[in-house]
C-alpha cells in the first residue's frame, strides 16, 4: 500500500465530513491504531463517533455482541467474527460506517490457514456488512502487520461510503 496512513486518515476525515457521514471502529489486532490515526487529524470529532478495542473474546461477545458460537465454530480470527464485530460497532455507536479488524499480528500465533500477518477486515454500512482478508508481506514485524491492516481498513472505509 503506497499511501501513508496519515494521508488515508486525512482523506477519510475530509470525505466523511463532506458527506456528513460517521464512522466507528472495532479493533482487535490493531489495538486502537485505526482510531488513533483518525483522531490525529484535526476535525476528526465530526466523523469518528467512537471505537472499541476488543482484544479479548469476552469484549467481542459482551460489548460488540459477537455470537459465542461464531468464535467457537470459526475462532476469533475469522471472516464471521470480523463481520459481527463491524456490525456490532455500527450498532453500538450508531454510525454510517463501522470497520473491524481481527488477525494475527505476530510474532506468535497463526495457523496453516491463517498465518501470522493475516487480518480480516469487516466493513458495515446501511447496505450490509462485508469482510475481506489481507495478508501483510512475509517477514513483517508486529508493528508492520498492524500498520498494514490499519491502512487497508482506512482504505476500505473510504471506499465503502461510496456505495
Amino acid at each position: 500500500m503506497r499511501r501513508s496512513a496519515q494521508n488515508l486518515a486525512a482523506d477519510l476525515v475530509r470525505q466523511f465530513k463532506e458527506e456528513g457521514k460517521t464512522v466507528s471502529t472495532a479493533e482487535s489486532c490493531t489495538g486502537g491504531l485505526i482510531a488513533k490515526l483518525i483522531t490525529d487529524i484535526p476535525g476528526s470529532s465530526a466523523v469518528l463517533m467512537g471505537g472499541c478495542v476488543s482484544y479479548t473474546n469476552d469484549v467481542k461477545r459482551n460489548v460488540l455482541g459477537v455470537d459465542p458460537k461464531v468464535i467457537e465454530l470459526h475462532t476469533e480470527v475469522s471472516e464471521a467474527c470480523a463481520m459481527e464485530m463491524a456490525a456490532g460497532a455500527r450498532r453500538l455507536f450508531g454510525t454510517d460506517v463501522a470497520v473491524s479488524t481481527t488477525g494475527y499480528a505476530g510474532p506468535g500465533g497463526g495457523t496453516a490457514e491463517n498465518p501470522v500477518g493475516t487480518v480480516y477486515i469487516g466493513i458495515s454500512t446501511v447496505a450490509g456488512t462485508e469482510v475481506f482478508r489481507v495478508t501483510a508481506p512475509t517477514g513483517s514485524t508486529r508493528a508492520q502487520v498492524r500498520l498494514y491492516a490499519a491502512k487497508a481498513a482506512l482504505s476500505a472505509a473510504i471506499r465503502s461510503k461510496k456505495r
